[in-house]
């Protein structure tokens, strides 16, 4: 990669973590409305990836409208959850129908859009939120740039030459090496556990984080693949899409509200 394409990928990525951050720390109608925007252009990439009528699209943009409006605004993740299931079955029904029985791009791009937008808002809405839900999003970003430049810098092996060829075992460890060194580091943040057992708990998290971030990644690059497309999108210089940008975070998202939810350590 050139030295001008890093730079502009690097000033885009501490432009989005300044913005996270943000929203995150206010919380409320500034999170949702940021949760909001990301998912909703993530749908538009992936009916676009998949090549889905407008109207399925606009059918898709409005559910999820309301799913987020519901988590975020009226505090009700179950419901968001439940109008999420029901609302994807019966639109990738109509899809179906209108894509002669091929309606499961529409039911996998709300479920996928839509899951990790009523886990980030649910997470965020915790006692403490705040601190959870930035370090689901402090493992997904220590993984993705300790594996971005230890896989630059080592090389080596490739770990899925057949869907993503620039990516290496050396970048995944160094990744995992990477989401550990933040967990670590987030318990000085953390209220409450900022001592050994704590930190323990944390990396507990943090590990199983990383790898499903790296699968997320992998995922979100055989779709692409499968399309034909070199980016998602072209939304965020250096980094394409925002489906690029989130591929890690929507199953991390995912699965560190469920650890949470199980453990009750958000509060």
């Amino acid at each position: 990669m050139a030295a001008s394409q890093l730079q502009q990928r690097v000033v885009t990525g501490v432009v989005l973590v300044i913005a996270a951050v943000a929203a995150l720390w206010f919380g409320g109608y500034p999170f949702a409305a940021l949760v909001a925007a990301a998912v909703l252009v993530m749908f538009t990439e992936w009916t676009a990836m998949h090549r889905l009528p407008l109207l399925l699209r606009r059918m898709g943009l409005a559910l999820l409208a309301i799913v987020v409006w519901i988590a975020a605004i009226l505090g009700q993740p179950n419901e968001a959850l439940m109008l999420l299931g029901g609302g994807a079955g019966l639109i990738g029904l109509f899809a179906g129908r209108m894509r002669r029985g091929d309606g499961r791009p529409m039911v996998l791009g709300l479920l996928y859009c839509g899951l990790p937008a009523v886990a980030l808002v649910w997470l965020r809405a915790a006692p403490w939120g705040f601190h959870a839900t930035l370090f689901v999003m402090a493992v997904v970003w220590g993984a993705d740039i300790f594996a971005y430049f230890t896989g630059r810098a080592v090389g080596g092996p490739k770990l899925a030459p057949g869907i993503s060829p620039n990516k290496t075992w050396s970048g995944a460890l160094g990744g995992l090496a990477g989401s550990l060194a933040v967990a670590g580091g987030m318990c000085l943040l953390w209220p409450g556990y900022a001592n050994l057992e704590g930190a323990g708990r944390l990396l507990v998290i943090a590990a199983p984080l990383a790898v499903v971030s790296i699968l997320g990644d992998l995922y979100e690059s055989a779709l692409k693949r499968r399309a034909g497309v070199k980016d998602s999108g072209s939304i965020l210089p250096g980094h394409g899409g925002v489906m690029d940008r989130l591929d890690g975070l929507v199953p991390a998202a995912v699965a560190g509200a469920a650890a949470f939810a199980a453990t009750g350590w958000a509060g």
